[in-house]
């Protein structure tokens, strides 16, 4: 399958397949508001159901760390491990946060203390008050034990078995890690307790619980784009998640009248350097009308960002719908006046220009590009462009 493909279908697994492998849920009693929070967590014997589903993640965990899709900047590691042991100090020694370069929305934790986070989520939160929302969601799921929920109230003990065989004969690293999210779609119960929990989490942590609903308002506007007003219910993502609509509601209302940490400079610095090529991963993803609302939602908090710009630019030169070319050339010529221009907007400007016949602009950007990006991957084709323009 293609690679953008698999992408968008990567994501239907990540919450479709438990399904599948006859995972029902089943109800405990949830964390009182008032209760501590359990004890870390021993693990468990591994002649036990519960035993071997921690030694396959285990075994997954290592070809996780193992996988070309697994970011290993350090002071992006370092921060995410700060945020989970700010918000569970407990269990802080127990989880370790490990990012996966895929431009979907999404994470998820597994039993035995791994947490994924996708780079797609990292591209969309605005502040570490967000961020600590997902993460606080899914140690909810944790904390409650919700995938052993799951297990126990399996029908066929055989689970762990047909679990074992899709994990060891999926083809390629997105499918692995797609399988894998895949075991942790929770019910509409798991998902509203583990909201529940994630709030209170956050609050005593000192973030800013208002920032909450306005993730699910900003996907839902992605989604929206594609999908109608009922793209909540149909989106793979929000399957088994509670009504969006109902979600937001319930989240304004934990987080009460609000005040706490944003932390969006600490945040924002921490994956600077990696942003761009994510912006680059999400154009990839080739979903247009969802790049473009979030790449508006980007550009009304700081008009001038030259990435997003270009971002937005060469959305709208790739989908060539009408009048998309004059849209994109406006906001490729900004991003490229930028002194923080990143060199492939010289060269989508310079594109522009040759659709518009004007050599001299597409002249002018593609030695600019080449000047600054001499050894790119495609300078021999922006050369062999060049040396036309002079024949």
């Amino acid at each position: 399958m293609h690679r953008r493909g698999f992408l968008r279908s990567a994501c239907g697994h990540c919450l479709g397949l438990g399904a599948m492998l006859g995972l029902p849920a089943l109800a405990t009693e949830a964390i009182a508001p008032t209760s501590p929070l359990p004890s870390r967590f021993r693990h468990p014997a591994a002649d036990t159901d519960e035993g071997g589903l921690w030694s396959i993640m285990d075994r997954e965990e290592v070809r996780v760390r193992r996988s070309p899709l697994a970011i290993k900047e350090p002071a992006l590691q370092r921060y995410l491990g700060d945020v989970a042991c700010r918000l569970c100090v407990t269990h802080c020694p127990d989880i370790r946060v490990h990012v996966v370069r895929m431009p979907v929305f999404n994470a998820m934790m597994a039993p035995n203390g791994m947490m994924l986070v996708w780079s797609g989520l990292l591209l969309r939160v605005e502040n570490e008050a967000q961020l600590a929302t997902v993460m606080g969601h899914e140690m909810g799921h944790y904390l409650e034990r919700h995938t052993v929920d799951q297990l126990r109230a399996a029908k066929d003990r055989a689970v762990l078995g047909q679990l074992a065989g899709l994990l060891g004969g999926v083809g390629g690293v997105l499918g692995q890690i797609g399988l894998l999210a895949s075991m942790f779609a929770f019910s509409r119960e798991h998902e509203q307790r583990a909201d529940r929990l994630g709030m209170r989490l956050m609050k005593e942590a000192g973030y800013e619980g208002r920032e909450a609903p306005k993730i699910w308002d900003n996907l839902l506007g992605e989604l929206k784009i594609t999908g109608g007003e009922d793209a909540g219910r149909r989106s793979p993502l929000f399957a088994t998640h509670p009504p969006v609509a109902n979600r937001r509601d319930d989240l304004l209302k934990m987080a009460g009248e609000g005040g706490g940490f944003l932390g969006e400079r600490e945040f924002r610095a921490v994956i600077a350097p990696l942003r761009f090529g994510w912006i680059e991963d999400e154009i990839q993803r080739g979903q247009y009308e969802e790049s473009l609302v979030l790449f508006d939602r980007l550009l009304k908090r700081d008009a001038s960002d030259a990435e997003v710009l270009y971002a937005r630019g060469e959305v709208y030169r790739l989908r060539d719908e009408q009048d998309d070319l004059d849209r994109g050339f406006a906001d490729l010529l900004k991003a490229s006046a930028s002194p923080k221009a990143p060199a492939q907007a010289l060269r989508s400007l310079g594109l522009v220009y040759r659709r518009r016949n004007d050599a001299g602009g597409a002249r002018q950007s593609f030695e600019r590009y080449l000047a600054v990006a001499p050894d790119a991957p495609d300078a021999a084709l922006i050369r062999s462009y060049l040396a036309q323009m002079k024949s």
